[in-house]
């Protein structure tokens, strides 16, 4: 919770995580998006940053490619997500993905992504100390899941290119560092069928994934 850690550190009380600055801007998906790129990470096509009408959905629809996927700027577990496959399909899916996010998270902003199909989840697992030292722990593919929770784990990823895997374990790290980034954090990326990563989104957190 960005808010607690901002009061622990207006109170002199070392917060044992993430600074309250890096939190606020990886928790949404827009601002952690624009982060990410600036720090050198692919990402996958889409809107710049939330989509603000049906309208616009629909022409940064046409412009990426179908399918699409709109998502929750505050989503999370696979509620408020859609996919589009065809022009014909955008508004009912905006209308859904709306009333969902804004019932399960009080916020009903989307953006849209390209939907890559076939593509393996990889996560990066990183650590960072209040001294600018950043290091990973590898990566952890988790593409078998059901209902968007995962299911098996598997590190390192039997699929990634090592040059790839490389590349980008090192683009993680300064992304982290770029941010001002402390504690334990997760990366997540979409391994497409070219065999680039694009960045996801960051869990700001412990997660019970950092043991794998």
């Amino acid at each position: 919770n960005p808010v607690f850690a901002a009061l622990c550190e207006a109170h002199g009380v070392t917060f044992i995580g993430p600074p309250a600055h890096a939190m606020h801007r990886m928790g949404k998906k827009t601002p952690a998006k624009a982060a990410m790129r600036a720090a050198g990470l692919q990402l996958i096509p889409g809107s710049d940053g939330i989509i603000a009408s049906v309208e616009e959905a629909q022409a940064v629809a046409d412009r990426v490619g179908y399918p699409v996927l709109l998502k929750a700027e505050s989503g999370g577990g696979g509620r408020g997500m859609r996919i589009a496959r065809g022009p014909d399909e955008v508004a009912g899916a905006y209308a859904d993905a709306q009333a969902e996010a804004s019932a399960a998270f009080a916020d009903g902003r989307l953006y849209l992504e390209r939907l890559i199909e076939g593509g393996r989840h990889i996560e990066i697992q990183i650590m960072a100390d209040r001294y600018g030292h950043v290091v990973h722990l590898g990566e952890r593919d988790c593409t078998v899941q059901r209902n968007h929770q995962k299911l098996i784990e598997e590190s390192p990823s039997p699929v990634l290119p090592e040059l790839e895997r490389s590349r980008t374990l090192a683009a993680a790290v300064r992304a982290a560092a770029s941010i001002g980034y402390v504690g334990a954090g997760t990366m997540e990326f979409l391994l497409d069928p070219g065999g680039t990563l694009r960045f996801m989104e960051m869990n700001t957190r412990l997660q019970v994934e950092h043991c794998v």
